[in-house]
Order: structure tokens, then C-alpha cells, then sequence
């Protein structure tokens, strides 16, 4: 008895998705290795805790093919890019890269929406609400080093700012999260 309950193309889209996030896990956890290595501890710690949240994030689509009845195809992940030549560079990478990941996860909304799998449609909103959380984190990491100096960024900038990411919060707060009396 077939027990799928995903169509072909929505499986190998999601499948596709968690060859992504996994590829993502390997670019922070990259940035997160030349971070340590030009002594940035704090934006490293930072890094590394966002390359195991996209590793979750992968997991997560993992169990949902199972859970539907849908074989798993575990692909190749390409290698990173090369590492960033500053931080300001880094943080550009991780927003593109973010904004890259927000699109893919986009195109599997509509595509569920599309084949009325409103069981996937549903799951996904999830991701939806974690791709705008990833994208205001990588926003606020240029705001910050914009602040900073940007690429003429100080020492002691740059010091302050390491030391700030290394005790940051995982979650970035929402604009839905806000109200009059809550800014």
C-alpha cells in the first residue's frame, strides 16, 4: 500500500529545501571557523549557534517527508563560499544568503498552496515566521556594523561588537510582535 502523501514534485522540492539548509549550517559554521581564526570569539559563538539552528532546520524538513509517507533523498551539500575578507563582509553574506534561503522557502509555499497540500502549506508557515526572524537578525548585524564603522570599523568597535554578538539572543524581534505600550 502507497502511504506518500506528498506529490513527486513537492517531495523533491523538500528535499531540495533540506539540502539547502544544510548547505546554510555549513556556511555559518564557516564563517563562524574564519571568524575564530581573525579572533572574533563572540561572532563566532554567534556563528556557530546559527550553523546547529539550520542543521535543526533541516531536521525538521527531514521527519516532515517521513512523516508524510515520502522517501528522503540526502544529496551532496556544496561547499561553502570562500570566507569573507571582514566582518562587514560576513554579515553582507549571511543577509544574502538569508534572503536566498527566505525565496527557496517562498517558492514551496506556493507550490503547496498551488496542489491544495494544505498539511505542507500549514508546516511551512512555520519556516515563513523563521525566515523573517533570520532575515531582521542579519539586517540588524549590518545596522550594527554600519554603527561600527563599517569597513573603516575600529578596533575597539569591532571589540565591542564581538563581545555584544557572543551574549545575543537566538530570536530577533518581530514588527507582529509589537504594539504601543511594547515598542
Amino acid at each position: 500500500m502507497n502511504t506518500n502523501r506528498l506529490s513527486e514534485t513537492l517531495r523533491s522540492a523538500l528535499n531540495a529545501q533540506m539540502t539547502k539548509e544544510a548547505h546554510a549550517s555549513q556556511i555559518y559554521l564557516s564563517y563562524a571557523s574564519w571568524a575564530a581564526n581573525e579572533g572574533y570569539d563572540g561572532i563566532a559563538h554567534f556563528l556557530f549557534k546559527h550553523a546547529q539552528e539550520e542543521r535543526n532546520h533541516m531536521m525538521k524538513i527531514l521527519e516532515y517527508i517521513i512523516q508524510r509517507g515520502a522517501k528522503v533523498s540526502v544529496e551532496a551539500i556544496p561547499g561553502p563560499p570562500a570566507d569573507p575578507v571582514s566582518v562587514q563582509q560576513c554579515f553582507e553574506k549571511v543577509f544574502e544568503q538569508e534572503v536566498d534561503n527566505t525565496q527557496s522557502i517562498y517558492k514551496l509555499v506556493k507550490m503547496s498552496f498551488e496542489q491544495e497540500d494544505w498539511a505542507t502549506w500549514n508546516f511551512l508557515q512555520w519556516f515563513v515566521k523563521e525566515q523573517t526572524e533570520e532575515e531582521t537578525m542579519a539586517l540588524n548585524l549590518l545596522d550594527k556594523i554600519k554603527i561600527a564603522g563599517a569597513e573603516k570599523a575600529s578596533g575597539d568597535a569591532l571589540y565591542a561588537l564581538d563581545r555584544d554578538l557572543e551574549k545575543q539572543p537566538d530570536d530577533a524581534a518581530l514588527a507582529e510582535t509589537k504594539t504601543a505600550e511594547n515598542p
